[in-house]
């Protein structure tokens, strides 16, 4: 068991991951001018209930912006700590990478772990897409990849959570995909995944950033908290069938949000981060 897999150890974890979380935050305040200065469009925050006791639920994208810009977002505008819900695989990671990620909140993702979270009020931030959200191939930007996934929406009813959307968009912009995964190469990129033991939906697609390079693409981030879901199951209804009820309000919500953004972003003289256009920013 590693500090990220311990449910008995999530509200008093060891005190070298203590004394990490302080030099992390300290980072994370000194770097508030830089962020400023990036100027990503947040918009939404006043959603975000001051208790701290919500569930986050987000889209994940190709640059992985989402995991730090929301977490620190959420700090910085009511002071809570975000726990987020990582894949079973990170439970495996050694002790340092380990015990970096569990000094920004992370631990593994379960049942058991959320529901000890939720127990305690914490603020938790999961991603239903998973790693296979990540990986986008052409066509794919910009969207979920959920499937049946409903697991976020049963233990958030269970405990009736309050579900805050989080949408973020430019993620997916800063590299761009040049294979279809129905096509020839996509097909071979599964069969590797499969043969590499990992999912097919998590195949890797042909990406390219600036020219023919991999460097990113430079591209603002656009981030919107949508209003708070509320998970409260009505009586008369089963759980399964509210769960579904619960999961599809949070997909609806969180897609409405992917395609307003995107309309703000088309009209944004600095979308590709052109200084020459800093002032002239959208903003909400």
């Amino acid at each position: 068991m590693t500090v990220m897999t311990n449910t008995e150890r999530l509200m008093d974890q060891p005190t070298r991951i203590q004394a990490i979380r302080r030099v992390v935050e300290t980072v994370a305040d000194n770097a508030a001018p830089l962020i400023d200065l990036w100027r990503p469009f947040v918009d939404g925050l006043e959603h975000l209930p001051r208790d701290g006791r919500f569930l986050l639920v987000g889209n994940h994208t190709q640059s992985g912006t989402e995991g730090f810009l929301i977490p620190y977002l959420v700090r910085r505008e009511i002071g809570t700590l975000v726990r987020p819900l990582t894949d079973r695989r990170f439970g495996t990671m050694p002790g340092p990478a380990a015990d970096l990620l569990a000094a920004c909140g992370a631990t593994v993702g379960s049942p058991e772990s959320a529901g000890e979270l939720m127990r305690h009020g914490q603020t938790i931030l999961v991603f239903p897409g998973g790693g296979r959200e990540i990986a986008k191939f052409k066509g794919e930007e910009n969207t979920l990849r959920w499937q049946d996934r409903a697991g976020f929406a049963r233990i958030a009813a269970e405990h009736d959570y309050p579900i805050v959307p989080a949408g973020l968009i430019g993620g997916d912009d800063v590299y761009r995909s040049l294979t279809s995964r129905d096509g020839l190469f996509g097909r071979f990129s599964q069969r590797i995944a499969k043969a590499l033991g990992a999912p097919g939906d998590m195949a890797m697609p042909l990406l390219r950033g600036i020219g023919p390079t991999l460097i990113p693409r430079p591209q603002r981030m656009y981030l919107r908290f949508a209003e708070p879901i509320d998970t409260a199951r009505p009586a008369g209804v089963s759980a399964p069938e509210w769960a579904d009820t619960v999961k599809q309000r949070t997909q609806t919500s969180l897609e409405a949000v992917l395609a307003d953004v995107q309309e703000i972003r088309a009209g944004d003289p600095y979308r590709e981060l052109n200084p020459l256009a800093w002032r002239d920013a959208v903003q909400p």
